[in-house]
């Protein structure tokens, strides 16, 4: 199973605690993990490429050199790490046809194989939505005039490699960031869903991308079915959204315990 992830050297403890929440929940699987990022030192990598080893998986790492970026417009807000889940196609080997990307704010707690599974021959992506009602009209008009049903969590994409490189170009993108450059506010979330929304299949987002800020809402909406039970055997993954993580100090959160749970088993063994 492929699983892609894009990040810079703060997210590198994070990492580690999702990763081992995957191996963990996952034992007959075999994962081939690639990370993508431009400026970790190779001492930086040491410790995470030791624990895949240990764990009987394979890390691939994939430096994007500065060159490639220098015409793609960049401003202090964003960067080029914006543009590399969104063309990762051209950097993975030409081999995959098919790969999960993960960000790193995420614990998986069950299997992820029915989610790895799904057909996505005619869809780019599949992904999960986390919009409430108002937010979703909110990000309708905010991409105006782009026509966006559902507005789209990039946090967990099924990824078809091989129709993205038919579809998805590197130039539309371009223009696109250009153009709308002070409309983004979580850019290639924004491009994703402005540029290729209708090209994505709708996942469950309290099985494959579950926000616990919206623990409360989804209990209440549910009458009272979707709880602490249910989230613990039946979600696969549960991704901490917003600038607040679990990892911070002042963190408070119905799932801190378990994230917490994850981190020190992680984390013993550096």
């Amino acid at each position: 199973m492929n699983i892609l992830v894009t990040l810079d050297s703060n997210y590198l403890k994070p990492l580690k605690v999702m990763l081992k929440s995957l191996f963990l929940n996952n034992p007959k699987e075999k994962f081939c993990i690639y990370i993508m990022h431009s400026n970790i030192k190779e001492t930086e990598f040491y410790d995470i490429a030791q624990f895949i080893k240990k764990e009987d998986h394979k890390l691939f790492i994939i430096t994007i050199e500065d060159e490639y970026f220098k015409h793609a417009p960049l401003t202090k807000h964003y960067t080029k790490e914006i543009y590399y889940r969104l063309l990762a196609f051209k950097f993975l080997p030409s081999t995959i046809n098919k790969i999960l990307y993960l960000d790193p704010d995420i614990i998986v707690i069950n299997q992820i194989r029915k989610l790895y599974d799904i057909d996505i021959s005619e869809y780019l992506y599949a992904a999960a939505h986390h919009s409430t009602l108002p937010v979703k009209e909110i990000n309708k008009l905010r991409l105006k005039p782009y026509e966006i049903e559902t507005y789209y969590n990039s946090g967990v994409l099924l990824m078809n490699i091989n129709l993205q490189k038919n579809i998805i170009k590197e130039d539309q993108i371009y223009e696109f960031v250009d153009k709308n450059k002070n409309k983004l506010i979580l850019p290639d979330q924004d491009i994703i869903n402005a540029l290729y929304s209708k090209h994505i299949k709708k996942i469950d987002e309290i099985l494959f991308n579950y926000d616990p800020r919206y623990y409360k809402y989804n209990r209440l909406l549910s009458k009272g079915d979707i709880n602490m039970d249910y989230i613990i055997n039946n979600t696969s993954i549960i991704h901490f959204c917003g600038k607040k993580k679990p990892w911070h100090k002042n963190y408070t959160g119905d799932f801190h315990s378990l994230y917490k749970h994850y981190e020190k088993l992680a984390l013993c063994e550096s």
